[in-house]
C-alpha cells in the first residue's frame, strides 16, 4: 500500500481557535442552537415525536442523496421501507441505496454506536452499516485516470490514491494515521466545543476521504450522529436539508476549507483557518434554520390544524368516514390512543369503531405495533406536503 509519510500536521489546524476574530460570535450561535433544538419538541406528545423522526429519517436520506446527484422520489423511499421496488433497475437501485441510508439512521438513532461517534471504528462501522446494503452496481467506482473499475468494501479502508475536484487526497497508508489523529482530537472535546467543531470534523473526514466511495454520506451521517449526542435533536430535524437546498454554497465552503494557510493572519496550520471559521459559521446558522424551520411546522396548534382540516376535506369527500377527525385529534392530543377507548370517544358501538380505524389505517395515518398496540400517528409522502408544507421540495 503507498504510504508517503505525510504528516498530521497536515490537516491542522483541527478545531476553531479562540483566537479567531469571530469566535465569540461563534460562540453565540452554539448557545442559540443548542437552546433552539432542546425546546423543539417540548411541547410534543412522544408519539408524534416518534412518527416524526420516521418521517425525517426519510427527509434526511432523500436530502443527502440528493447532494450527491442521487433524486429518489419521497413515495419512491417510502414504497422501498415496504419492499416495494421498482421494476426499473435504475429507480430500484435508488430505492435500495435511500433504504439502506434509513436502516443507518435508524441503527445511530437506536444507540448501537457504543463509542464515541469519532471514534475511527464507529466511522468504519457507519460505512459498513450504509454499503453492506447497497445494490451491486453501487459498490463499484471508476478511477478517473485509469479507467480501471474498483469495488468498494463495505467499511474497508481505501487501497489507493483518490482525487476529488482539486482535492488530492493523502496516501492510503497516511489514512489510520490520520484517522488516530482525528480521533484524539475531537473525541476529547466538552459538549460546547463538540458543537462548534462539528463542521469542522466534518470537512477533515471528507479531506482524509477514508474510504474509495460513500464519504459525503458518511460525513454527513457522522454529523448526524454527532448533532443527536450533543443537542437532544429526537431526530426531528436535519441538517442535510439545510446543505441541500444550498448545495452550491456547501460545496463552495468545502472546497476552500480544501485550501492552505492564506498567510501570517490565517491561524498557524497547513490548512486555512479563516476559511474553516466561515464554513463553521454557514454550518452552525444552517442548523439553526433547520431547527426554525421545523419549530414553525410542528407547532400543536398549527400542526393540529393543518391535519384536521386535511381530515375534514376527506369526510366531506367521503374518502374518510365520518368521526375520522375524532380519532386523529386525539392521538395529537396525547400521542397514542389504546384501542379499547376508542369506541367510548366516538360514541360508537365497537364494528363502527373498528370500521373508522381501519380506514385510517388503509390511508396510512395511523400506525400500531400489533392488533392490540395503541394507535399512533404517522406522516405518510403522500399527505406530506398538506400536513408539513415544505419539508420536501
Amino acid at each position: 500500500m503507498i504510504d508517503r509519510k505525510e504528516t498530521v500536521g497536515l490537516m491542522e489546524p483541527l478545531t476553531i481557535s479562540p483566537e479567531a476574530k469571530n469566535y465569540s460570535e461563534l460562540m453565540d450561535l452554539v448557545i442559540e442552537v443548542t437552546a433552539a433544538s432542546t425546546g423543539l419538541t417540548r411541547s410534543l406528545p412522544a408519539g408524534v415525536i416518534k412518527a416524526l423522526s420516521e418521517l425525517v429519517r426519510a427527509m434526511n436520506c432523500y436530502y443527502s442523496n440528493f447532494i450527491e446527484g442521487h433524486n429518489t422520489h419521497p413515495v419512491d423511499i417510502e414504497k422501498a421501507l415496504k419492499n416495494d421496488f421498482s421494476q426499473d433497475s435504475k429507480k430500484r437501485d435508488l430505492q435500495i441505496e435511500a433504504k439502506a441510508h434509513i436502516e443507518v439512521q435508524r441503527w445511530i438513532d437506536s444507540g448501537s454506536i457504543k463509542e464515541k461517534t469519532y471514534k475511527a471504528e464507529t466511522i468504519q462501522a457507519i460505512h459498513f452499516q450504509f454499503a453492506k446494503s447497497l445494490p451491486e452496481d453501487f459498490l463499484w467506482v471508476e478511477d478517473p485516470e485509469t479507467k480501471e473499475k474498483v469495488k468498494v468494501i463495505p467499511g474497508e479502508i481505501r487501497q489507493r490514491d483518490v482525487r476529488v475536484g482539486q482535492h488530492y487526497a493523502i496516501s492510503p497508508g497516511a489514512v489510520p494515521r490520520f484517522l488516530k489523529r482525528y480521533e484524539e482530537v475531537y473525541t476529547s472535546l466538552g459538549k460546547a466545543e463538540a458543537i462548534l467543531n462539528v463542521a469542522a470534523a466534518h470537512h477533515r473526514l471528507l479531506w482524509i476521504h477514508p474510504f474509495l466511495d460513500g464519504n459525503g454520506r458518511v460525513a454527513r451521517l457522522v454529523s448526524y450522529s454527532l448533532l443527536l449526542e450533543t443537542l437532544e435533536t429526537n431526530s426531528v430535524w436535519s441538517i442535510a436539508r439545510g446543505l441541500a437546498r444550498n448545495v452550491n454554497d456547501y460545496k463552495q465552503h468545502l472546497m476552500a476549507c480544501d485550501s492552505s494557510r492564506r498567510g501570517d493572519l490565517d491561524g498557524r496550520g497547513s490548512l486555512s483557518h479563516e476559511a474553516l471559521c466561515a464554513f463553521t459559521k454557514y454550518f452552525l446558522t444552517t442548523c439553526l434554520d433547520q431547527i426554525k424551520f421545523m419549530e414553525g411546522l410542528i407547532q400543536p396548534n398549527k400542526l393540529k390544524e393543518r391535519i384536521l382540516l386535511w381530515v375534514r376535506e376527506e369526510i366531506r369527500e367521503g374518502q374518510l368516514p365520518e368521526r375520522s377527525d375524532t380519532i386523529l385529534e386525539g392521538i395529537l392530543f396525547r400521542g397514542e390512543l389504546p384501542r379499547g377507548e376508542v369506541d367510548v370517544l366516538l360514541g360508537v358501538s365497537g364494528r363502527s369503531a373498528r370500521r373508522v380505524v381501519s380506514a385510517l389505517a388503509e390511508r396510512q395515518v395511523i400506525v400500531s405495533d400489533s392488533i392490540r398496540s395503541p394507535l399512533r400517528l404517522a406522516f405518510p409522502a403522500n399527505v406530506t406536503d398538506r400536513w408539513l408544507p415544505g419539508l420536501f421540495p
